[in-house]
């Protein structure tokens, strides 16, 4: 034996070896790889469909030790034309491959075999092997996966489905701890027991971008002076998704008791209210509006708007109270989605929808605007609100522009 397969030997760890015994590859000599990117032990071989679903699952949590009531991978989509293909191929024996796992009896010792990757083609060989039909199939093992590696994992093997940019964000989210779906649930913001959604859906679960947008937003908020928000600039920002968040980061390190402020815990809770009560303005019976109407609240603009808003007046009780306010409007939804849609600025395109449908900088300035305005007159939103906000947007991304060009004039 070659020294390389003797290092190999050595390195077999007591999971290796029970895998090997649990599952008989077809391949008669096996050696563990390394993935030198991040260290992780893995092997790839065939193993009959008979031993994959008696030994597998894909009921997978990333972090079983502390958030094991919550899953990595996606949920799986029965109603797919791909999947319905793939359970007729593997009725007529069709042997898959790149099926992506974890040997780990740490958790669910009847499953030794965590399905990461390949959870579609896992289920069609189940429904195949119940008609009877045990082909081979090819898996890739990883063993002795620490978090780190076990994300770099998930990430890796579910890239092969364009892996959605809220699942990335849950992911990541759900290694730097539990703090903020636990937060979100306690405010009402996430149903109990619920997780993060892995693709954004009208009235599904928040997604971990819209969760990070509101709380990062309430503390740069509350970094200006309500007395000089009509000089400065005060654009709320919108979250990034779908890559690794430095600023969500820095924010989360900084303040490790963010989770018990009790300003913000107040925000998160009035603003579920006014979710709630947009939502329960078009319910059942009420009158017809487009389906976009009362899931309003959750435009990334809005929800980072309202949060900065919150965040700036947290000192300012009086005109905190009318911002909470606004989900008590009477005579329309409360955030009258009807006005807001006509809303315009002589400078938008001819294709500009109106107020509440875009997220850019421009949109999300627009609403801090209209939210400082109501706050100060406590007369909701209406269409002359409306068209001040925007007009007030305009003139002071006008005025700080000239400011920024006398500025350079004078160091010139």
């Amino acid at each position: 034996m070659s020294s390389k397969a003797d290092s190999a030997v050595e390195n077999q760890s007591a999971n290796f070896l029970k895998f090997l015994a649990d599952f008989d590859p077809l391949e008669q000599s096996i050696l563990p790889l390394t993935d030198h990117r991040t260290g992780a032990r893995y092997a790839e071989c065939h193993v009959k469909a008979s031993k994959l679903i008696a030994l597998g699952t894909t009921d997978v949590p990333l972090d079983p030790e502390e958030q094991a009531e919550y899953r990595a991978n996606r949920e799986i989509v029965e109603n797919a034309p791909a999947y319905a293909r793939m359970i007729e191929d593997a009725k007529l024996r069709r042997s898959f491959s790149n099926i992506v796992a974890e040997f780990t009896t740490e958790f669910d010792v009847a499953h030794p075999l965590k399905i990461i990757g390949g959870q579609h083609r896992f289920e069609a060989i189940r429904v195949a092997l119940n008609a009877g039909v045990d082909e081979y199939h090819g898996v890739k093992v990883y063993f002795d996966l620490n978090m780190e590696q076990r994300l770099d994992v998930q990430l890796i093997s579910n890239t092969n489905i364009a892996i959605s940019g809220d699942l990335f964000d849950r992911m990541h989210e759900t290694v730097m701890g539990p703090e903020l779906r636990d937060w979100f649930q306690s405010v009402g913001l996430l149903d109990a027991g619920t997780d993060f959604a892995d693709r954004r859906s009208r009235g599904g679960p928040i997604s971990v971008q819209l969760a990070r947008t509101f709380v990062l937003n309430y503390f740069e908020g509350a970094k200006i002076d309500p007395k000089k928000f009509e000089t400065m600039e005060t654009t709320p920002e919108l979250c990034a998704t779908g890559v690794r968040d430095t600023e969500w980061e820095a924010l989360r390190a900084s303040k490790p008791d963010i989770w018990k402020d009790a300003g913000l815990i107040r925000a998160g809770k009035q603003f579920a209210s006014l979710l709630k009560a947009q939502r329960a303005a078009f319910a059942k019976g009420q009158k017809k509006a487009p389906p976009d109407y009362p899931e309003k609240a959750t435009n990334p603009a809005i929800l980072a708007a309202w949060a900065y808003i919150a965040g700036m007046l947290r000192n300012n009780e009086v005109r905190l109270k009318r911002h909470f306010a606004l989900a008590s409007a009477t005579g329309h939804d409360p955030l009258n989605v009807a006005a807001l849609v006509k809303g315009r600025h002589k400078s938008d395109p001819e294709q500009y929808r109106g107020l509440g449908y875009r997220t850019d900088p421009k949109e999300r300035g627009r609403f801090a605007e209209l939210f400082f305005l109501q706050s100060e007159n406590g007369e909701g939103i209406s269409k002359s609100n409306i068209d001040v906000a925007i007009a007030q947007f305009h003139a002071k991304v006008a005025a700080l522009e000239v400011g920024k060009l006398k500025a350079k004039a004078a160091s010139g």
